[in-house]
C-alpha cells in the first residue's frame, strides 16, 4: 500500500499542535520575568541580565532521565508524577555544587501521541519546575513510529542553573572529622527501577495480588524528592563543606564524587533510617546489602557534609524547617565509603 502522507507514516502534526495548546497555559505558569516569549517557537529566550548582580556568575547545567521507572508508569498507566521524576534527576544534581534551577527543557520521545497522557506527563514536568523554582522554557516532543510500541515513551530534561564562582561546593575544602547528615528519600527515586522490575515484575506484568500492587503504586512509584528550596535557603545561612545526590551508583560511586584524593568516608548503618520500601525488598528477596547500597539510595537521597563546629548550627535549622536528618557518619583518611555498625 502505498503511504501518501506523513500521517499515514505514524506521526500526527495535527495532534502534536493540539498537544501545544493544551499545555501552553500550565507551561507558562512556570515562566519567571526572565522568560521571554512563549511556548512554540524555534528557542526559548531567557534574560540572564539579572547575572550582573553576582561579582563572577557561573552557569551550571544538568541532563538527566527517568530510566526504566517509565515501564512501571506504563503498565500502570499512571503518568501524572514521572515529570516530577525528570525535573529531581535534572537540578538535584546542579544543587550539589550549590546551583539554582533557573530554567529547564523537556524531550519526549513516544510512539504514538496520545494527548492526554503527554498532557499529564508535562503537568508533571510543570509541578516539578515550580517545587524547583524553575522556569519550563520549552521542549520538544517526537513520535517514533517503528521504532517504539506505540504506548511507549521516554523522557530526558535539560537543567540550567547559576551560582556566585566564589560559593561553587565541590567539596575541595573537605578534611577528615568532617561530618555526614542525610536527608531521606521519598523512596527510590529514579534509580534502580531494573533490578526493582526484575524483583516485583518478573514476567513483566503487574503483581495480581492486591497487597503487592499496593507496595508497588505507593511506596515503590513515589515522584523524587526535590530538595532545592531546603538547600538553597540552608546555604544562606549555615556553611556546607559538600554536597552528594544519592543518585544512579548509590552510596559507592557517588559519595567519593565529592570528596579530596586520600579521603573517604565512614558510615553507621545503624544510624541510617529503617526504609519500608528497601527493607521489604530486602526481606522478601534475601538481597545482599553492599548490592543494594552499589544501587539504591537505601532511604537517604541527598547528603550534606560540615564541619564539626557547623554541625549543631545544621541541625538547628533542619529542625526548625521540620526536616528529618540523620547524622550518618564522618570523613575519614582513606579513599573509599566504608560501613561500620
Amino acid at each position: 500500500m502505498n503511504t501518501r502522507s506523513y500521517k499515514e507514516s505514524g506521526v500526527d502534526t495535527e495532534k502534536g499542535q493540539e498537544f501545544v495548546s493544551r499545555i501552553k497555559q500550565k507551561v507558562a505558569s512556570t515562566f519567571s520575568a526572565n522568560v521571554l516569549g512563549g511556548l512554540g517557537g524555534f528557542s526559548a529566550a531567557y534574560d540572564v541580565s539579572f547575572l550582573k548582580n553576582y561579582q563572577n556568575p557561573v552557569l551550571l547545567s544538568g541532563t538527566d532521565g527517568v530510566g526504566t521507572k517509565l515501564e512501571i508508569a506504563r503498565l500502570l498507566d499512571k503518568h501524572d508524577t514521572v515529570g516530577i521524576d525528570l525535573v529531581a534527576m535534572c537540578v538535584n544534581d546542579i544543587l550539589v555544587n550549590g546551583g539554582k534551577p533557573l530554567f529547564f527543557q523537556d524531550y519526549i520521545a513516544c510512539g504514538k501521541l496520545n494527548v492526554s497522557r503527554m498532557e499529564k506527563i508535562v503537568s508533571g514536568i510543570v509541578e516539578g519546575c515550580k517545587q524547583a523554582g524553575a522556569s519550563l522554557v520549552g521542549g520538544e516532543t517526537a513520535e517514533h513510529p517503528g521504532l517504539m510500541a506505540e504506548d511507549e515513551y521516554d523522557l530526558a530534561g535539560f537543567v540550567v542553573g547559576a551560582v556566585e564562582k566564589t560559593k561553587i561546593i565541590q567539596g575541595d575544602s573537605i578534611l577528615p572529622g568532617y561530618k555526614v547528615l542525610g536527608l531521606p528519600s521519598s523512596g527510590p527515586h529514579s534509580n534502580g527501577f531494573s533490578w526493582i522490575r526484575k524483583l516485583l515484575l518478573p514476567e513483566g506484568k503487574l503483581p495480581s495480588d492486591p497487597a503487592s500492587l499496593r507496595f508497588l503504586e505507593e511506596e515503590v512509584f513515589v515522584p523524587t524528592k526535590i530538595y532545592v528550596s531546603l538547600i538553597l535557603e540552608a546555604l544562606e545561612q549555615i556553611s556546607i563543606a559538600g554536597m552528594v545526590h544519592i543518585t544512579g551508583g548509590g552510596f559507592y560511586e557517588n559519595i567519593p564524587r565529592v570528596l579530596p584524593k586520600g579521603l573517604g568516608v565512614e558510615l553507621k548503618e545503624s544510624a541510617l533510617p529503617k526504609s519500608p520500601v528497601f527493607e521489604r525488598l530486602r526481606k522478601d528477596f534475601q538481597l545482599d546489602k553492599t548490592k543494594m547500597y552499589e544501587t539504591f539510595n537505601m532511604g537517604i537521597g541527598f547528603i550534606l557534609i560540615v564541619k564539626p563546629e557547623e554541625y549543631e548550627k545544621t541541625q538547628a535549622y533542619l529542625t526548625k524547617k521540620g526536616e528529618t536528618f540523620y547524622q550518618i557518619g564522618e570523613v575519614t583518611s582513606g579513599s573509599g565509603v566504608r560501613f561500620i555498625t
